[in-house]
């Protein structure tokens, strides 16, 4: 049997549309080697069958391809989007592959009942309430909680448990919640402390404090120097964590991301700053990075990791990427509202990239 004929990729560009869309490059067997958008097809999949020199990963992959198919779309806009499903799904090994991840965790605060709780809380939000986030990590979210109890003592056990009690359990005897469960606390002034903690979670501490300090004037004036010096102390922890999550420069939502490759492997670092407050850092390891440059490796991140994860309004890159207005505009599409995308930001936010590249 004779061998089959090479695969004729200028023959193949030629009978290609001038349209936006999609192509899949495939080998002998049918599996598919790279997908790739393209605002003209013809122009785009004929590039890599030029005589111009390539890398040798490209040059590897041109020497397998058996056929290529090819997906048109209306807009450059969707074939980004039908890339990114591709490639999530078909996962081919000359892409820069995000291994797999769970959804980001967040902060929970029910809604529709007298006591409302805080709660960890990863997956679809599907139940009534507020979420906060979204938090790098379990450990972050934990950690948040923790200060929250500290803080405003709002309760944060399951229903189940808080339906079931007759008699206050741990948390409220080291001052970790105020007992709702027994009526050691009113629904008003526990609706209070639900406030404040939301307030917090907005990046409002300012406005807590304030108040926090009109009640502890107001006891002192009273007499009630108990209940004065335990808002003195709420007053002193908020402004500690306050401090400790302060960001100079930083207000609104914005993440910033570096990235550094050397030799086959490669790291996304991803801040996240939320209200003027820092919620951590994230590392990620791309696959399939070797001969790249960041550049490039931080467009496949993007364009992967923001279709599938909530888009802050600004997203501060540690490099230039191509479709960057692209990747824009289908950003704020998705959000609902204008999403920016910086690759040269001044001031602060250069520091912020500084130590993200760091």
């Amino acid at each position: 049997m004779s061998a089959p004929e090479p695969f004729d990729g200028k023959r193949f560009c030629r009978r290609l549309p001038v349209s936006p869309g999609v192509y899949r490059m495939l080998d002998a067997d049918g599996e598919v080697l790279y997908v790739g958008k393209a605002r003209e097809l013809r122009k785009r999949v004929a590039s890599y069958f030029s005589r111009q020199s390539r890398d040798p990963r490209i040059e590897s992959m041109i020497e397998q391809i058996a056929d290529i198919e090819i997906s048109i779309t209306r807009t450059e806009a969707e074939a980004l989007l039908l890339e990114n499903e591709l490639i999530k799904s078909l996962r081919p090994r000359y892409n820069v592959l995000l291994r797999d991840d769970k959804s980001y965790p967040y902060i929970y605060l029910s809604s529709g009942e007298d006591f409302p709780r805080l709660a960890f809380h990863r997956g679809a939000q599907r139940l009534p309430g507020e979420y906060f986030g979204p938090f790098p990590s379990a450990w972050a979210v934990r950690g948040s909680l923790n200060e929250m109890q500290k803080l405003f003592r709002v309760r944060q056990c399951e229903d189940t448990f808080f339906r079931n009690r007759s008699r206050p359990c741990l948390q409220f005897q080291i001052r970790r919640c105020t007992a709702p469960c027994v009526d050691r606390i009113s629904p008003v002034d526990y609706a209070r402390d639900v406030r404040h903690a939301r307030m917090f979670l907005r990046g409002e501490s300012a406005g807590v404090i304030e108040e926090l300090v009109d009640r502890m004037e107001a006891a002192s004036a009273a007499l009630e120097f108990e209940a004065a010096a335990e808002l003195r102390d709420q007053i002193a922890m908020l402004k500690r964590v306050q401090a400790q999550q302060f960001v100079a420069g930083a207000s609104g939502d914005i993440d910033v991301i570096a990235a550094a490759v050397e030799g086959s492997a490669a790291c996304v670092q991803v801040f996240f700053f939320r209200q003027g407050r820092s919620l951590g850092n994230r590392a990620f390891y791309p696959r399939n990075t070797g001969q790249r440059d960041v550049g490039e490796v931080l467009a496949a991140f993007v364009k992967q990791h923001y279709l599938d994860h909530e888009i802050p309004p600004q997203i501060l890159l540690g490099a230039p990427i191509e479709d960057r207005d692209l990747l824009a505009e289908v950003f704020s599409s998705k959000a609902g509202r204008k999403v920016r995308l910086v690759e040269a930001p001044r001031g602060e936010r250069a520091k912020w990239l500084q130590m993200a590249q760091r």
